[in-house]
């Protein structure tokens, strides 16, 4: 089945018996957010730089959640940066909606319990193993030196921005990580993608952070 680049995220996201989060929300709703940008600009809707989203293609791609993005984007009067998106595009309620999403596709099952008997928690664990375990078998290729599609370049280059990479493959090379994130292999158009989806979720994840921690 066909997932966005954000579900792909949030399934590398969750321990994969139990379905809790390997990184904190504050580091994992800005990595969505970027994830919806950088796949609007790999579907060629809009163009990333590293000062401002452009609108190329203002028609549907037949996601919901992609296209309200879009959306929001193209009813912008003035061009905002991808930092600014990333933080204005992340919430909660979207990485809900995202997890219900896979839930409701029967990628994942909706647990819900209580932590010592008093605080409600959600666990998302594993239905249908095979979608992610075709995400990791993929990720780990490329980690072990394939050359890259652009959507798994995308995938792995913002998870590392959240931290997510090295919690889902302990044993990657850092080196080729950033060789992947820096995106010397690509094409000039792809690689401008990548490193300003990258930076607007590491910026906005450091920035949630610090804000998390201050509180």
């Amino acid at each position: 089945m066909m997932v966005t680049i954000a579900e792909e995220l949030l399934l590398l996201a969750l321990s994969e018996d139990k379905g809790k989060p390997l990184v904190s929300t504050a580091q994992l709703d800005p990595a969505l957010a970027g994830a919806l940008l950088a796949e609007l600009a790999v579907r060629d809707r809009v163009e990333l730089s590293n000062k401002k989203v452009t609108v190329k293609d203002p028609s549907p791609v037949g996601d919901d959640e992609l296209d309200a993005v879009l959306s929001r984007i193209v009813a912008q009067e003035k061009e905002k940066s991808p930092v600014w998106w990333v933080q204005k595009l992340q919430a909660g309620k979207q990485r809900r909606r995202l997890l219900s999403r896979l839930a409701a596709s029967g990628v994942l099952s909706e647990e819900r319990g209580k932590v010592l008997g008093v605080f409600p928690v959600t666990r998302w664990p594993e239905a249908h193993p095979g979608v992610e375990a075709d995400v990791r078998e993929r990720v780990s290729a490329v980690l072990a030196g394939a050359a890259p599609d652009t959507r798994t370049a995308v995938l792995i280059s913002v998870a590392n921005a959240a931290s997510i990479v090295r919690k889902a493959f302990p044993g990657a090379d850092k080196a080729r990580v950033k060789e992947i994130a820096e995106g010397a292999w690509a094409a000039d158009a792809v690689a401008k993608t990548i490193a300003a989806a990258t930076a607007a979720a590491m910026t906005a994840v450091m920035a949630a952070t610090v804000t998390t921690a201050a509180s």
